[in-house]
């Protein structure tokens, strides 16, 4: 496919073409990671015809190196690390402690403030997991084990960009992984965007509101 993408929500119309296969399936719903990947899931949501969630999840990173990840926390205590990585780099437990602690309370403010009280209820459901793109695969992965241990029956990540390692690494994983493209060298998520502008709450809340709802029954 030609690169750059428009913008997320036309990669989300573009990844559901790759999933019709899950159209209309009454036991599938579409998890967005926020708040990127909500404009991106509300689409495929739509145009599968299933109903749209969400679940936040945070990279964790370097103190005085946000962008450098080494890892993510996702609800219910979920985290998992770049060991590899945080042994090369000498991390500090205690350094590692403080940002996981920090993240923890943004996840926990994230999670209140999209989903209230609402269960999770994913336990026997195809879920698939769509975020705007993978560079290191991160946070995804932590998504994955969460959505796991709430019992999903089979877990598909879906993304418009990847990493050829990120892809790799959730692939070992997932149940299916669905990109539209593993460029290389591939810099940063936001460079194989035309409009890449950040997905505001506000923006995050209506798009919601808009989806269909999830039967938790």
């Amino acid at each position: 496919m030609l690169l750059p993408l428009r913008n997320r929500s036309q990669a989300g119309r573009l990844l559901a073409a790759e999933l019709s296969k899950y159209r209309e399936n009454r036991n599938v719903v579409v998890v967005a990671l926020p708040r990127g990947g909500v404009p991106v899931g509300f689409e495929i949501a739509a145009s599968l015809q299933v109903p749209l969630d969400v679940l936040p999840v945070r990279k964790l990173g370097l103190p005085n190196h946000r962008e450098l990840g080494v890892g993510a926390i996702a609800p219910g205590g979920v985290k998992v690390l770049d060991e590899s990585l945080i042994r090369e780099l000498n991390v500090p437990g205690s350094a590692l402690e403080q940002v996981t602690q920090e993240e923890a309370a943004t996840l926990a403010r994230q999670e209140q403030y999209f989903r209230g009280k609402r269960p999770y209820p994913f336990r026997g459901r195809i879920v698939i997991l769509v975020d705007d793109g993978l560079a290191t695969g991160w946070t995804m992965r932590a998504a994955i084990k969460a959505v796991r241990e709430h019992g999903a029956a089979r877990i598909i990540a879906a993304v418009p960009v990847s990493s050829t390692e990120g892809r790799n690494d959730v692939a070992r994983e997932a149940d299916e992984v669905i990109t539209l493209a593993t460029p290389w060298p591939f810099f940063a998520v936001g460079s194989w965007y035309e409009d890449f502008s950040q997905t505001t709450d506000e923006q995050v809340h209506s798009l919601l509101a808009a989806a269909e709802p999830l039967n938790i029954a």
